[in-house]
């Protein structure tokens, strides 16, 4: 047993010299046989111990008889113990859901606080089976089936999962070592009992022999498909996709190019990103957003577990749904001149400063006919104001022959529609003088005969 899993530990990288190694520990024989494990195997790696306890409440007596069994065993082995108290029962998810959820803010919380830099769990090859079979029931893929992982990059490393539950209870028994027996393991309400007590004896009955060590293996090899898929995504992700205003934007014909396994990949990184983890999406999500690419249509929408994606034109938008939803709607703010001014909802600010004729560097040429950016002063009442860009706006921006609607400005430039919510536009009372990218009115741009300018420039936020 302990050459098998200082190999697992050598094998994954679980631990460095030195560092500080919270133990969690239920009570039960998996995590009590991986804290005797991991005391004797400590000094190579020079680890230091700390036993972490959750106590979830929903067994009353028995849980509080389980944190006394737990907080004993750390005192007789010298080691600290850090206890929490959850009301787990309390949550809105299901309670297989919602002690998950438990236990990862509560490891987040040691991780985060306390100096541990790795929380070991007592994770068995019969978890691992029944944790690929339960997502492949559900349809998962092959990041699915990698399953259990033995070490995560926010800090979990389960060294015993090379170890079948049959090796744990034969190493403690051989010892003498006691455990507790969590009475809900039998219980038939959670989804993981019902796999684990009926479903794999069953297809180990009639069907396989082997299938804990089969459901392993297939989570081994996918383990290194996803290896090698996730430096591959990690390049893509990186030459393709933008981070921007708390969304994440790609390029539609980026998407199209890829061969569709890589393009669900992709997808699937992109709702990562936008939502934080990948929980109740599935495969029909990330098809509707591969399909909503190579749609002719220039839009659309698909909903995904907390993520809302949009497609306008070129682009698809990934965004926290609750967060797009708080983004600010209108502005409108009176715009001093010389000064900047912020464009809410953006990253973007307009700097507005006058200039004397005599003063300006460039050419005429570039001044009054290829710059659009110059306005002629004395046009202007001097009451001006930043607004965003509403439905109906128009006007005529230098270079076209009558007056435009800006929404027909944005479809040939092909701006996407989030990026319109928030698009500056210059007004002098009723009046559009200047709008983004499309510059000057034609009535108040720069001219030869122009002595003061103004001058309208888009700079990155202070």
């Amino acid at each position: 047993m302990l050459s098998r899993v200082a190999e697992t530990v050598r094998r994954y990288r679980m631990f460095e010299h030195g560092q500080h190694v919270g133990v969690a520990v239920s009570g039960g024989a998996d995590s009590v046989c991986l804290l005797h494990v991991l005391l004797k195997l400590a000094a190579p790696w020079d680890l230091r111990l700390s036993v972490l306890h959750l106590n979830h409440g929903l067994r009353g007596e028995e849980s509080r008889q389980d944190e006394q069994f737990v907080r004993d065993l750390a005192a007789r082995l010298g080691l600290p113990a850090i206890v929490r108290n959850v009301d787990v029962a309390a949550s809105h998810d299901n309670l297989e859901q919602a002690g998950r959820h438990a236990r990862l803010a509560f490891f987040r919380e040691m991780l985060a606080a306390t100096g541990i830099v790795r929380i070991a769990t007592g994770h068995t090859r019969n978890d691992q089976a029944e944790t690929v079979l339960f997502r492949f029931l559900r349809g998962a893929g092959g990041a699915g089936l990698a399953a259990i992982r033995p070490v995560t990059a926010d800090g979990l490393a389960r060294p015993l999962l090379d170890m079948s539950r049959a090796d744990v209870e034969q190493y403690l028994r051989e010892r003498g070592i006691p455990w507790r027996e969590d009475s809900s393991n039998a219980s038939p309400q959670f989804a993981r009992n019902r796999i684990r007590h009926s479903l794999l004896p069953q297809l180990a009955n009639e069907w396989n022999p082997s299938i804990v060590e089969t459901l392993h293996r297939v989570a081994d090899w996918a383990l290194a498909e996803e290896e090698y898929w996730e430096a591959e995504i990690d390049r893509l992700y990186a030459q393709s996709l933008i981070e921007r205003d708390g969304a994440v934007l790609l390029a539609v014909r980026d998407l199209r190019d890829l061969p569709l396994a890589v393009a669900r990949r992709l997808v699937r990184r992109a709702l990562e990103r936008a939502k934080g983890d990948l929980r109740a999406v599935d495969f029909d999500h990330i098809a509707a957003i591969v399909k909503l690419a190579h749609s002719p249509l220039g839009h659309g929408r698909v909903q995904a577990p907390g993520v809302e994606v949009e497609r306008s034109l070129d682009w698809l938008r990934f965004a926290d749904f609750e967060a797009n939803r708080r983004r600010p709607d209108g502005y409108r703010l009176t715009a001093v001149v010389p000064g900047v001014i912020e464009v809410p909802g953006t990253r973007i600010a307009l700097s507005l400063e006058l200039v004397e004729r005599a003063e300006t560097l460039e050419s005429p040429d570039s001044v009054y006919n290829s710059d659009k950016s110059w306005l002629d002063w004395r046009t202007l009442s001097g009451s001006l104001e930043v607004r965003n860009w509403r439905p109906g706006d128009q006007y005529r921006p230098k270079g076209s022959t009558g007056e435009e609607k800006i929404k027909t400005l944005f479809q040939k430039a092909r701006i996407p529609r989030w990026e319109r919510r928030h698009w500056p536009v210059v007004t002098d009372g009723s009046a559009i003088v200047w709008a983004r990218q499309f510059g000057a009115a034609v009535p108040f741009a720069a001219n030869s005969a122009s002595t003061t300018l103004l001058r309208i420039r888009e700079t990155g936020a202070p």
